[in-house]
């Protein structure tokens, strides 16, 4: 199937009407939760990783069309990921500063990739945990609030395990080694992920997050 022309998560701002989709703007003073300001952290990223891995930020946020990102985008997506996670003290304080950790919440896998967006792809981190899967931007997006005004945002979209309906593997009709992961919730939202380095790791561990909420959820109704 060719996903190119599919509408996928909505860039409206604040109000929108999918639950699952959060833009969290950044402090006035354009400093992250650690006191820096992020284009500081991404430049020391820039500096770690090199000019390639600048050319690839650069390609992944100025995309006009959805097309899946190339292998090798990809582990440079998961190097400058794993720089960030460094620099912040490890994949759990990262999620935790980023989402908040719910009570008894176990972080479990993080997958560098993208996220299909009516703009283009968005490059960040998916976690999944004991209770959600969660996606974040690795940088802040320049979005347009309903005043007409611009701001600096981190793109999110966090849907609960309960809330979690199917996981579905897909490819581009026209091109079969640009693999997708289609996540849809119970109560008919969706998103596209892809470029992930390991996609049958992730399609595999999001399925069985998938099954797990199935049994848990037969269980509590029984």
């Amino acid at each position: 199937m060719d996903h190119r022309n599919t509408t996928t998560a909505t860039n409206n701002s604040y109000g929108n009407s999918n639950p699952y989709l959060q833009l969290s703007p950044l402090p006035s003073n354009g400093q992250g939760p650690q006191g820096r300001r992020p284009m500081d952290k991404i430049c020391d990223s820039l500096n770690r990783c090199g000019k390639r891995f600048e050319d690839v930020t650069r390609k992944a946020e100025s995309y006009a069309v959805k097309t899946s990102p190339s292998v090798s985008d990809a582990a440079m997506a998961r190097l400058a990921q794993e720089t960030k996670v460094l620099t912040e003290g490890g994949h759990d304080k990262l999620f935790q500063q980023t989402f908040e950790i719910l009570p008894g919440e176990k972080l479990l896998k993080t997958f560098a990739c993208y996220l299909s967006t009516a703009t283009g792809p968005v490059i960040g981190t998916l976690y999944l945990s004991t209770k959600r899967i969660a996606f974040c931007s690795d940088n802040p997006l320049y979005q347009y609030l309903p005043t007409g005004q611009p701001q600096w945002t981190y793109y999110k979209v966090v849907v609960p395990l309960d809330q979690l309906g199917s996981v579905n593997p897909s490819s581009d009709r026209l091109n079969h080694s640009a693999k997708y992961i289609n996540i849809e919730t119970r109560d008919g939202h969706e998103f596209w992920f892809m470029g992930f380095i390991s996609y049958d790791k992730a399609l595999k561990h999001l399925t069985e997050a998938l099954q797990h909420s199935r049994d848990s959820y037969l269980a509590f109704s029984c």
